[in-house]
């Protein structure tokens, strides 16, 4: 069996070498729900992961899935251009986030699009049946639906779990609002076999139930806590509260930490955001001063080493 090792837009490198990560970002991102407010800049996108990287910053996970705008043939440029890791998304969605066309064309041959982007290169046009260019995606990004699972995300769940049955990929769940955690563990790893430890589940955080983060860490699944720096969430000033008591019950080595950017002026680089720099000048400190620089370690750098890594 091979050696496990995290894909990256520029090739295979071995987990220990993928250093401080910011677990779930966004360098390019467009969508019809977010018209007007595209990250489709690839200057910018070099500006930000560059401060990223002047921090101690060594790679991040983008979980821009098929079709929104990832710029494919971009992403080695950026990463080369920053030097940063940069892991890409196969996947999809939400429905809304596309146009039902290109759903209707996708929708008979989800699990072979997810493996071919895995092992042979992204469509860089983002065209089902365009060519693939030499990055691979590292990771299957799926969403919830508010409060559940609809017929969408059960039907690419299963996909997923397909393709990651023969590929080993992660799954990335994105929770909208941070519900229906539960019921994205009981498809995926319930229903479709898929180890617990290769579910990442994305926005936990964000449920109004402070109980569902431990519920969620209780499953095994990783746990990505995203978007810290949205000071006028609720969620964000519970944050270092919520890693506490994850901490206490024992799931350390579950925690992941990202920025979430979607909007361009949530950027540190010609935004008015903190953007990524802010895990690392603001969050990290503060992590290691609450809860010690063991467990700021874990969560920056072994836990994703482990939740991305995968024996291709």
């Amino acid at each position: 069996m091979s050696q496990p090792a995290i894909r990256t837009v520029l090739g295979d490198v071995p987990p220990a070498e993928l250093g401080v990560c910011d677990a779930h970002n966004h360098l390019f991102l467009a969508s019809p729900r977010l018209a007007g407010r595209e990250l489709d800049d690839p200057e910018a996108a070099v500006a930000e992961a560059r401060a990223f990287a002047r921090l101690g910053g060594a790679a991040v996970v983008q979980w821009t899935p098929f079709g929104m705008g990832r710029r494919a043939g971009r992403l080695a440029e950026v990463s080369r251009a920053a030097g940063v890791h940069v892991v890409a998304a196969t996947g999809l969605h939400q429905a809304g986030h596309y146009a039902p066309a290109l759903l209707e064309r996708v929708g008979g041959r989800l699990a072979d699009l997810f493996v071919a982007e895995l092992t042979r290169g992204l469509h860089t046009d983002d065209e089902p049946d365009g060519p693939t260019g030499p990055a691979r995606a590292g990771l299957i990004k799926v969403a919830g639906a508010p409060h559940g699972l609809d017929a969408h995300a059960r039907r690419v769940m299963t996909a997923a779990a397909e393709a990651h049955h023969r590929t080993g990929a992660p799954v990335a769940v994105h929770l909208e609002g941070g519900t229906a955690a539960l019921d994205a563990v009981d498809l995926l790893c319930g229903t479709l076999g898929v180890p617990r430890d290769r579910v990442v589940l994305g926005h936990v955080g964000r449920s109004p139930d402070p109980r569902v983060p431990r519920q969620a860490a209780d499953t095994g699944a990783y746990l990505a806590f995203d978007g810290p720096a949205r000071a006028h969430h609720a969620t964000d000033a519970r944050l270092l509260g919520t890693l506490a008591a994850l901490v206490g019950a024992g799931h350390t080595g579950q925690i992941l930490l990202g920025t979430d950017t979607t909007r361009p002026v949530a950027r540190a680089s010609g935004g008015e955001g903190p953007g990524m720099p802010h895990l690392l000048s603001v969050l990290r400190p503060s992590l290691e001063r609450e809860l010690g620089p063991e467990v700021a370690e874990a969560a920056f750098v072994a836990n994703p080493a482990r939740a991305f890594a995968v024996p291709w």
